[in-house]
């Protein structure tokens, strides 16, 4: 008779598992998940470069196409870790499932890594193919890798929980649905994606340095094109603190059962 399976602090087979899921879940509707968002994201761009003259445009010295590009890739990119954690609670939620992640021998901490590495895994994977794709279209050169890859990771990261917190807190699609169109598309579109922060009024610069996606989109892009409205350090050490935060958020309710236990 074979001995059972024995499971000491860290459960790595169930954090695996876990992973797998969550990567599994978008890669089986591909199409959903991946090349809608690259298609929605040159549609932006088409819009932006003939509509309103993006060709003959200049953000300082750089070619506004240029400066675009790398907003829309991690606008695409934290969208859309946004969705794959809230979208894969809310569902378990509303089928009745939500009882097959609890029951498993998974501790608070490895529930969080496990959903969060899915969505930062589809945040990356759709990011490099929609810069793939954008390429053809705008001449991308990376001057730091270092904070493209910071930001990407952190970005998608502090999305991905913040979508987890959702999912946890929503009862039904339209719950979910309210945070996203209330609160992470507005902080998206006024975080400078499609213009720079510099060229505001005073007061509205001010304002823009309280939203924390203004640091996720400007670091990203100042790593293409080597220039940046804010500091890229304070950038990372707010988005840093704000992971941090939705980590300990996420960490008791998921240790309380907050809504998801009867």
């Amino acid at each position: 008779m074979p001995e059972p399976l024995k499971i000491n602090t860290f459960n790595h087979i169930g954090l695996l598992t876990l992973i797998k899921r969550e990567i599994d879940r978008f890669a089986n509707v591909y199409l959903q998940t991946i090349v809608a968002p690259v298609i929605t994201t040159l549609l932006f761009y088409t819009v932006f470069a003939l509509a309103f003259g993006g060709v003959a445009r200049q953000v300082g010295d750089v070619p506004f196409l240029e400066f675009l590009a790398p907003g829309l890739i991690m606008m695409t990119m934290v969208q859309n870790a946004f969705a794959n954690t809230s979208s894969s609670i809310v569902i378990s939620k509303v089928q009745g499932n939500i009882v097959d992640i609890l029951l498993p021998p998974l501790s608070d901490f490895e529930l969080y890594i496990g959903f969060t590495v899915g969505s930062v895994s589809r945040g990356l994977i759709v990011g490099i193919v929609t810069g793939v794709v954008v390429s053809f279209f705008v001449p991308l050169s990376i001057v730091s890798w270092g904070l493209v890859l910071a930001y990407a990771v952190l970005g998608t990261m502090m999305l991905g929980s913040l979508g987890l917190a959702a999912g946890i807190w929503s009862e039904r699609f339209d719950h979910i649905a309210g945070v996203t169109n209330f609160i992470v598309t507005p902080l998206t579109f006024l975080s400078g994606t499609f213009y720079s922060v510099e060229s505001l009024p005073p007061m509205w610069q001010g304002l823009a340095h309280y939203n924390p996606f203004f640091y996720m989109i400007d670091g990203f892009r100042s790593g293409f094109i080597g220039q940046a409205d804010g500091d890229p350090a304070i950038g990372i050490a707010v988005l840093v603190s704000i992971n941090l935060f939705l980590a300990l958020l996420t960490f008791w309710m998921l240790r309380t059962g907050y809504k998801i236990r009867s």
